[in-house]
């Protein structure tokens, strides 16, 4: 990578994550990045989708359609690491990496823009990634520039420093946020016969889970996590008449967790039934399962050993979710991983930032896998 893109970038990651702003509210962030690219850049056309963009070096209509994914939206965190460049908005920081990936993405389209390609190249920077409503937002541009293949990476810690990591098959779970909202009738907490508790029916099926998610049951991993149990007022002289349960279900394979739902949901109507309540359900955060196609993760690995870096083959999916997998049901792609090292901070912590040495680590990938 060219000494001055990388500082370009650089400067740009710093800018990014001074001014962090939260899913679907990333005006700032995606006008910055916009900005960039028709400063720095004469080679490539810009499609603005309003709250989200691409740029596209064409080579010829005759040539693959190659895209590169970045997510640009940050996390309800205080910054409490003291940095040059530290968040300038409370409440509001970049903990997870996505201001080094959109550097990441906008350094590699300088080197593409003054370089040149034999294939058409797609830049896509998405909103929304942590709310899990981003990239479905983008979807249709993988039909509608007909996109052959798409690549996108994610700093990880825990990784040996630079290190790529990869998997074929599903590499992040598909997971969902669940509440079960659950309603009776008020009581003084002396006659607690006369109304109805949700309390009850809510531990039941809190005792439930384990079977839900028992290995045996379940060719895959499959999680369901307790997140928060809502009951009542705070008032001793009420009986609870209203309830909520909130959980995130997670699941290595998408059927599974629409089969977690459906038991949840068939079994919280039960309950409901038996104690006489209403029950109802909502759900947020709604991740599909990423998985990788093996032609587009062998070329990841490709690339990596041909540039010396460390391979690492993950035995297992991340538990964690994306919403990238929305990418890969329609076209082939594959998600990887460049380490932040061993004993990096891990992402959406107090102590994470960005290392900026990857920003190069992915541009060069990224080139990689152009030439080939």
């Amino acid at each position: 990578m060219k000494v001055e893109n990388y500082q370009l970038a650089v400067n740009l990651r710093h800018e990014l994550h001074q001014h962090p702003e939260l899913s679907n509210e990333e005006v700032w962030t995606k006008q910055h990045l916009l900005e960039f690219l028709k400063t720095h850049t004469t080679n490539l056309e810009i499609i603005d989708k309003r709250n989200w963009f691409y740029a596209v070096y064409r080579a010829g209509e005759t040539k693959p359609n190659i895209a590169f994914r970045a997510d640009f939206d940050a996390l309800p965190m205080d910054e409490v690491i003291d940095l040059p460049w530290g968040s300038q908005i409370p409440g509001k920081a970049h903990k997870c990496g996505h201001d080094g990936h959109s550097a990441t993405l906008a350094g590699f389209a300088l080197e593409i823009d003054q370089e040149g390609a034999d294939k058409n190249i797609f830049f896509l920077f998405q909103p929304a990634e942590e709310t899990g409503d981003g990239a479905i937002q983008c979807v249709d541009f993988i039909k509608e520039e007909k996109i052959d293949e798409i690549f996108a990476y994610h700093n990880m810690s825990g990784f040996p420093y630079r290190a790529i990591g990869i998997i074929d098959g599903t590499a992040l779970c598909a997971s969902k946020g669940m509440t079960i909202h659950m309603k009776g009738a008020p009581a003084h907490a002396s006659q607690p016969e006369v109304g109805i508790n949700p309390s009850f029916a809510i531990a039941n099926i809190v005792k439930k889970i384990p079977e839900f998610t028992k290995m045996e049951h379940n060719k895959g991993l499959v999680l369901c996590t307790v997140v928060q149990i809502d009951v009542g007022e705070k008032a001793f002289g009420i009986a609870a008449s209203k309830g909520t349960l909130r959980m995130t279900i997670r699941a290595l394979y998408e059927n599974e967790l629409n089969r977690l739902q459906e038991n949840l949901e068939n079994f919280a109507k039960a309950q409901a039934e038996a104690f006489g309540l209403k029950v109802s359900f909502s759900y947020n955060d709604e991740f599909p399962e990423t998985v990788n196609h093996k032609e587009s993760a062998d070329k990841i690995r490709f690339v990596a050993k041909s540039n010396g870096k460390e391979l690492i083959e993950l035995g297992e999916a991340f538990r964690g979710s994306e919403d990238f997998g929305h990418f890969t049901k329609l076209t082939r792609g594959a998600y990887c991983f460049i380490g932040n090292g061993e004993q990096y901070p891990q992402v959406h912590t107090d102590e994470f930032d960005f290392r900026d040495e990857l920003i190069e680590e992915g541009v060069e990938l990224f080139k990689g896998l152009v030439r080939l």
